[in-house]
């Protein structure tokens, strides 16, 4: 069996940044030129990192350059040692300059309604030189760029399986989702409704890929009725409410962002129960990754507002 080879001895960050403008490019020409170099210098780079890794690490095809798979398990490595040195930089400059960090955050729209929001909020009274950069999306938009680092954290709903050893989970508070409908809507005119009386109206629902669309698509199994077949697929927020306040629309949402359209007078929440959709609300991690001084500010805002918002739930169910 050959010996494991000594990568950090032997592969310069060089070889690392080359590797990655590769993937990124598409080709070696494309990197070539988006790093400044010519071709010739990027495939003798490649050559050298395929030489101390023992394999190849890229496909030369007519579509381009394609990471083998012992490509992508370097690649993944090496994305994450580069965004770190970035951080590390940024960290350091913040220092010298005496500016408040940067932090970037990942969040699912469970949160997006109150919790990160008035954390934010909170933190930038103390820090308001804070740089902070917020990507909304599902896990499977999120969690690959908290891996690779491009977010030092995601909070939302925490999946129903874990999403990986890589990654450490820290339980906030629970979630359940609602149905609502803008007031007015003719079914408000019904009294003891149940999902069965739903059937027949348009539905906004996430998509099929999502946790929650699974738990949605569970509570009316478990009601022994099918999923509605008139359907938009969306998480958009402005999209979604529109057409709940214009269309007739009825639509699932996380419990915060359902009370707080609620308490604008906007939607009524149907006093129907889907207990599948219970879930925590929680941070995702790194594990074992060095958080900036910025990131530890932001997740401790996080656990006094998710704090504050469940007590909130408590007191308006």
């Amino acid at each position: 069996m050959a010996p494991i080879p000594r990568l950090e001895t032997r592969l310069s960050l060089r070889h690392l940044t080359l590797l990655t403008a590769i993937d990124r490019e598409g080709s070696l020409l494309g990197a070539a030129q988006s790093v400044g170099l010519t071709q010739s210098a990027v495939t003798k780079a490649l050559q050298e990192a395929e030489a101390v890794v023992g394999t190849r690490l890229f496909e030369r095809t007519n579509r381009g350059a394609l990471a083998t798979q012992e490509g992508q398990v370097l690649l993944a490595h090496a994305k994450l040692v580069l965004t770190q040195l970035r951080h590390a930089g940024q960290e350091l400059e913040d220092m010298r300059t005496g500016s408040g960090g940067r932090v970037a955050v990942g969040v699912l729209v469970s949160a997006a309604v109150s919790i990160l929001p008035m954390a934010i909020a909170a933190v930038m009274k103390d820090r308001p030189n804070l740089a902070v950069k917020v990507i909304e999306g599902t896990n499977d938009v999120l969690m690959p760029l908290l891996r690779t680092g491009e977010l030092d954290l995601v909070i939302g709903r925490l999946p129903v399986f874990s999403s990986g050893s890589g990654i450490a989970e820290e339980t906030l508070c629970e979630d359940y989702a609602s149905i609502v409908l803008r007031r007015g809507h003719p079914l408000l005119e019904r009294k003891q409704l149940g999902l069965g009386d739903l059937m027949g109206h348009p539905w906004i629902l996430p998509r099929h890929e999502t946790s929650l669309r699974r738990q949605i698509d569970e509570a009316f199994r478990q009601a022994g009725l099918r999923a509605p077949i008139n359907i938009v697929e969306s998480v958009s927020l402005l999209t979604n409410r529109a057409l709940v306040l214009r269309a007739n629309y009825l639509a699932v949402w996380p419990v915060q962002l359902a009370q707080t359209e609620r308490d604008l007078g906007l939607v009524q929440i149907l006093d129907i129960d889907l207990p599948t959709t219970r879930r925590p609300i929680g941070i995702s991690t790194r594990r074992d990754a060095r958080l900036s001084p910025a990131a530890e500010t932001l997740i401790k805002a996080l656990r006094h507002e998710a704090a504050r918002t469940a007590a909130g739930m408590a007191h308006s169910s």
